[in-house]
């Protein structure tokens, strides 16, 4: 069988809604304009999610002149237009208490739009010039604002099986992709979860190549429409028989990757996989 891309998005914003694109350049740090921007505790600089915050989901996030601008919309506020300041005043931020350096402050007006849209003092930060971050895992690879990973992939075949299993339990309903907030979706395998057995792939001109499986945290009860946590799916039923007993037994679905080969990646694109461990 022939695997192709089936899907592409970036999130400029972390935790904010997705982009879906036909074509995108990935570079060393991931998908272009993925997760550069960062939404902050005003007082303490630590980053939002949608763990505490899932009205994050539902405010969307247009990337313009190639990043000098933001063009920003949620229910029940104005929307508002960013321009951004790549290198100007800068505030310290951190995440999972991992202190990530200075970051530039994109100002009070924006500040107040997310305070107001989140209910919560906030600010809203980009990566500095020169900002430089670690992966870890099989392969590390260097990434801006995302958990710890450049690069997320799913494939369609996971999630039919998935959905199949809540199915069979029947007692609740079938859940989008967009639940895992994947930067690429494969599809033509039947295998599900084959993308935890690829080491190295070529998507277009780009080469990815492993670094760990996608643990997951509350994030996939949330609606990634309304901004609303639905739950107790997809988790419940992943904890059937995805359970990643060297992470703590959580949960898992999908695999990070790291970026060795930058270059532009489209939808369609046959994906050749270099090297495959066996189950």
């Amino acid at each position: 069988m022939t695997i192709t891309v089936r899907e592409l998005v970036h999130y400029p914003v972390k935790g904010c809604a997705g982009t879906a694109t036909d074509s995108v350049r990935v570079v060393g740090t991931g998908l272009e304009h993925d997760r550069t921007f960062m939404v902050v505790d005003a007082e303490e600089g630590a980053f939002r999610s949608q763990r505490t915050h899932p009205a994050m989901a539902a405010i969307k996030v247009t990337v313009l002149r190639s990043g000098a601008a933001l063009a920003l919309s949620a229910a029940g506020v104005e929307p508002l237009l960013l321009e951004v300041d790549v290198d100007g005043p800068r505030r310290d931020v951190s995440m999972f208490d991992h202190p990530l350096g200075a970051a530039v402050d994109q100002g009070d007006t924006v500040a107040d739009w997310f305070s107001e849209v989140l209910g919560a003092k906030s600010r809203l930060v980009r990566a500095a010039p020169g900002f430089d971050r670690d992966g870890w895992g099989e392969t590390p690879g260097k990434l801006n604002f995302a958990d710890a990973h450049a690069v997320l992939v799913t494939s369609t075949a996971s999630l039919d099986d998935l959905n199949a299993r809540i199915a069979a339990r029947g007692d609740a309903d079938a859940v989008p992709m967009d639940r895992f907030r994947p930067n690429i979706v494969l599809t033509g395998k039947d295998e599900p979860h084959f993308e935890d057995r690829v080491r190295r792939m070529t998507l277009g001109s780009v080469e990815l190549a492993h670094s760990v499986r996608a643990t997951r945290c509350s994030v996939p009860l949330v609606d990634q429409t309304t901004g609303l946590r639905k739950g107790p799916e997809p988790v419940r039923t992943l904890a059937t028989y995805r359970r990643e007993a060297q992470y703590g037994n959580r949960v898992s679905f999908g695999v990070k990757n790291a970026v060795v080969c930058e270059g532009v990646v489209g939808v369609g694109d046959v994906v050749t996989v270099h090297s495959l461990v066996t189950p």
